[in-house]
């Protein structure tokens, strides 16, 4: 027996262990170790029945995505070849369930006659996450089960449920509380099901092969409806539905082939095959020089945090989500016990949703302490500072910091624009400062920018990358420069949507240029929610380094200038009724004095002109990092754009994007821009060398030097 199996016999029971670390992906050796294992079974004459189950192991992750890398040819036993063929054995299939069974590891557990399973265990279909669909069975066999809206639910969204759900839905049959009893419960439960069977033989429970009835005779056109508002141009949650839909129009047989087909089609789209790249990035992205598993770590079981308002409050809150206790300061004890009481109240908003229980609630805010005193974190193994965005402000933190914390805690800065090494100049110890750069709101936005200085200390790295997905975090480092990555980025990108709107356009048009593509806000929408202050405060600092543009972010200051602050004072690039956003022609006569004043013609605007600028701008910012080596892999720019800043995952991100468009079509459009808009053009619209470069040499990847 191979390996990848683990086979015995329990008297009437063969029990299967899948033993393929570390999470059972369902490649081509555990396909064929398991399809040889269920020959045996079905040929023993002794073996009335067959318990699949995760060797010490999650149950099955899913295929293994490395197949999906080109033209699918996978080797026999093809999953979508296999499950059918397992099903057909004529004997019950009993799947125990423990960690995981996503994608093709559920659809594995979906051929069986019953399902046990951990009621903490994870069940889901999340190939739409991957731009594809459930391609060995899931879309036929699932709503066959539990029903067409419930499988949509679970299919559309590619989030996975609980077992515990999954019992209410009908998909598990039996739950077990504790993973050590998994294997045991499950063998009684099928032995309970062969002695209620009439007869010696329990035949397999199989899936009605009619098809079902949807809901409601107008059901899929609602839906299609749905997905147009809120999947705009995604290809594969479309062909979700149209491989359920046939799941009420055909036999089992003929919608599994209907389902392959959808599935086939999807994994050659520019979609799927830009969500595998985000996948592998997200992998990469860990992979960091002078960083090995041999790298030291230091130990975080403290951590203490600057400033109670809303970053600082939310950057807690993760670390309290992972059980780790914090302790927050502030300067005063009404900011203090303001802030302890939002932590608390975003919790309750938590509890009364069913996110967390009351119990869970309390256990977590006993892991939060509050203090006015600066000695109070001396035992703090990482102090991350969360105030206003002032250089002058942070380094005089970071010097008590440095005489009040004990040697060896890790120093960081939630600065989101300023230099981290000028930060870690003013303590005797730079080598343990480093950038944390969360994303708002803190606890929820999985993006990290992980800032790393010309002195921070490799173990301090490896610490904080390992703290980071601890919090469950995605880190993505960056180096030094002003905003990183994702601000540097965003300043030329919204520096053209600005400019636009001077030039001509309105903030709907660009905004919704820039929606069309699939961001999932505009510029102008984005600055209103953030606070268009914000950014008012930030240029102030760069006035005389930007005097010589007196256009740049104009529109922006003024509007600030006005009190027009965004969504919290009800008016901004937009006119605000409740959460309604309208288009304000204020702000077009604003715009239209301004030029008047600057001396720039306003013309008419096409959608294309505000796609090239913005975009090809914003890509050629990302290449030029790249260059600079602030990314280290243009891999790394796009996770940071389509986790924090809503790029649409499934076009990949900005750089990958590029790629589709054509390098020599975005290096040809920033040099028509430049010589198109005179003084302003030579200005600011100058191509990134490595990108000229890159078009020169005929590379159409930008990795590629």
């Amino acid at each position: 027996m191979s390996q990848l199996i683990d086979y015995r016999r329990d008297q009437e029971l063969a029990l299967i262990g899948l033993c393929s670390a570390p999470v059972n992906a369902l490649g081509h050796a555990l396909r064929e170790a398991l399809a040889d294992a269920c020959t045996i079974a079905a040929n023993d004459p002794q073996v009335r029945a067959i318990v699949l189950y995760g060797q010490q192991l999650p149950f099955s992750a899913g295929a293994d995505i490395g197949e999906f890398g080109g033209p699918l040819t996978w080797q026999a036993p093809a999953l979508p070849d296999l499950l059918p063929a397992l099903a057909r054995l004529g004997k019950p299939l009993i799947a125990a369930i423990d960690g995981v069974a996503l994608g093709g590891g559920l659809e594995l557990a979906l051929i069986c006659s019953h399902r046990v399973a951990v009621a903490s265990a994870r069940l889901g279909l999340p190939e739409v996450t991957l731009g594809v669909i459930p391609g060995a069975g899931g879309t036929q066999r699932l709503p066959r089960l539990i029903g067409v809206e419930a499988a949509l639910e679970m299919m559309l969204g590619g989030q996975p449920i609980s077992a515990r759900r999954g019992h209410e839905l009908g998909l598990i049959d039996c739950l077990v509380e504790h993973s050590d009893d998994l294997l045991a419960q499950a063998c009684t439960y099928t032995r309970q099901l062969l002695a209620d069977s009439i007869g010696n033989d329990a035949p397999a429970r199989t899936h009605r092969p009619a098809p079902i009835s949807p809901p409601t005779a107008t059901f899929f056109d609602e839906q299609n409806a749905q997905l147009a508002a809120r999947k705009t141009g995604q290809h594969a949650p479309q062909a979700v539905l149209d491989a359920v839909r046939a799941a009420c129009e055909l036999e089992l047989t003929q919608g599994l082939a209907h389902e392959q087909a959808l599935f086939r089609e999807a994994l050659e789209h520019p979609q799927a095959k830009a969500l595998r790249y985000q996948f592998f990035a997200r992998n990469e992205a860990l992979k960091i020089p002078g960083i090995d598993r041999s790298t030291p770590l230091r130990d975080i079981n403290q951590v203490a945090v600057i400033g109670a308002g809303t970053m600082g409050g939310g950057i807690a809150m993760n670390f309290i989500n992972a059980g780790i206790a914090v302790t927050v300061l502030e300067l005063s004890s009404q900011a203090l016990d303001r802030g302890l009481a939002q932590i608390r109240q975003n919790y309750e908003t938590s509890r009364k949703r069913g996110k967390i229980s009351q119990v869970q609630l309390e256990q977590r805010m006993a892991l939060l302490t509050g203090t006015l005193e600066y000695a109070d974190l001396a035992d703090a193994d990482l102090v991350i500072e969360a105030v206003f965005e002032n250089l002058g402000v942070k380094q005089n933190v970071f010097r008590t910091l440095d005489e009040v914390c004990k040697p060896g805690a890790i120093l960081a800065s939630n600065t989101s624009t300023l230099d981290v090494d000028q930060i870690a100049a003013v303590t005797r110890r730079p080598q343990d400062v480093v950038g944390l750069h969360f994303f708002s709101p803190a606890n929820v936005m999985r993006l990290l920018e992980v800032v790393r200085g010309k002195a921070t200390a490799p173990d301090v790295l490896a610490t904080t990358l390992k703290v980071a997905r601890r919090i469950d975090k995605l880190p993505v480092v960056s180096g030094v420069c002003f905003g990183f990555i994702g601000n540097r980025m965003l300043e030329p990108y919204a520096r053209e949507a600005h400019r636009l709107v001077l030039e001509g356009a309105t903030p709907g048009q660009v905004d919704a240029v820039l929606t069309g593509l699939g961001l999932a806000m505009g510029v102008f929408a984005m600055y209103d929610l953030a606070g268009i202050d914000i950014g008012y405060q930030v240029r102030q600092a760069r006035r005389d380094e930007l005097a010589h543009d007196p256009s740049y972010f104009r529109l922006a200051d003024e509007l600030c200038t006005l009190g027009r602050h965004g969504q919290k004072t009800g008016r901004g690039f937009y006119h605000y009724q409740g959460r309604e956003r309208l288009e304000d022609p204020e702000v077009v006569e604003i715009a239209e004095h301004l030029a008047a004043e600057l001396g720039i013609e306003r013309r008419t605007i096409s959608d294309k002109e505000i796609h090239d600028r913005c975009l090809f701008m914003l890509i050629n910012e990302g290449v030029q990092l790249l260059d600079e080596g602030i990314a280290l892999r243009s891999g790394d720019i796009d996770l940071v754009w389509t986790n924090g800043y809503g790029f649409p995952a499934w076009r990949g991100g900005p750089l990958h994007y590029a790629e589709q468009l054509g390098l020599d079509t975005v290096l040809h459009g920033i040099a028509h821009y430049r010589q198109a808009l005179g003084a302003y053009g030579q200005q600011w619209l100058q191509p990134a060398p490595l990108l000229e470069h890159l078009v020169a040499h005929h590379h159409t990847h930008i990795a590629q030097r």
